[in-house]
């Protein structure tokens, strides 16, 4: 577990094997000592509010979820995305890994900036959403997946990847996962159920079931988790439910107790 002697006030702690932070991941990224971390979890900010509508529930909804999310051009965007990756490859243990997501909008810009501070890119993953809403405008090809790569931070170092665990695990739910076979890199899993959402709601927020599946895939227990941005963290109550240590970042104290609520209602 990194040092938790920081600058930055500890937002909520529990048995130094969960812990939250409240404020500017960049900020507090910095006060980490290097080799903290044996995996990383990002799920950034995609910058894809932008006035638009999308549909939720059979009803028209704003796409907008915050200023966080908001563009500030292709070229502010590359640079916050340099900044905090190049953080998270510092404070990564050498044989760690990390996980980042995204839609169209993040993704390539993240994939770049992590082969140029070269991260070892293992693979990309395509998270396909069975139940992803419809394309209201009718003018495009209805967006039904997300994109997650997965890196590691030195090429000669070996990670860790449990592939018999992948491979011979019951993931029933998944329609391009039949027995006995090899993982794909085509997951089909499911936006969050209700039950995952009944603390109160995240815009973003990720099923525990990918997050699960990331974590017994690169993890190994009593190891320590990173997430820089991290909601209503459904990484951190993954990771705790898989005897794992976490550390959770967001700049929005409202997601931070959201987070401690769903923690509290977990233990």
């Amino acid at each position: 577990m990194p040092t938790t002697h920081l600058k930055s006030t500890t937002a909520f702690k529990k048995d130094n094997s969960y812990i939250l932070y409240n404020g500017s991941c960049i900020d507090i990224l910095k006060e980490f000592q290097e080799n903290s971390f044996d995996c990383i979890f990002a799920d950034p900010p995609y910058h894809l509010s932008n006035d638009g509508f999308t549909c939720h529930s059979g009803k028209r909804v704003s796409v907008n979820k915050g200023t966080w999310d908001r563009s500030q051009g292709i070229e502010s965007n590359f640079e916050f995305n340099k900044l905090w990756l190049s953080e998270c490859k510092r404070v990564l243990k050498p044989h760690g890994t990390i996980w980042v997501s995204g839609t169209y909008h993040s993704i390539y810009v993240c994939g770049f900036v992590l082969q140029s501070l070269g991260f070892h890119i293992l693979n990309d993953i395509c998270w396909f959403k069975p139940n992803a809403p419809p394309n209201l405008s009718c003018r495009y090809f209805t967006s039904s997946h997300e994109t997650l790569i997965w890196a590691k931070k030195e090429k000669s170092k070996k990670h860790i990847f449990h592939y018999k665990v992948m491979k011979n695990g019951d993931w029933t739910n998944d329609k391009f996962k039949k027995d006995s076979t090899q993982m794909r890199s085509v997951w089909s899993i499911t936006s969050p159920k209700r039950d995952e959402k009944k603390s109160g709601k995240h815009p973003t927020q990720k099923p525990i079931e990918l997050l699960k599946r990331i974590i017994l895939a690169s993890t190994n227990e009593g190891d320590c988790i990173l997430d820089p941005f991290c909601g209503s963290s459904t990484t951190g109550i993954s990771a705790y439910k898989l005897r794992r240590k976490y550390v959770g970042i967001d700049i929005n104290e409202e997601y931070i107790q959201l987070s401690i609520k769903r923690f509290k209602e977990l233990s």
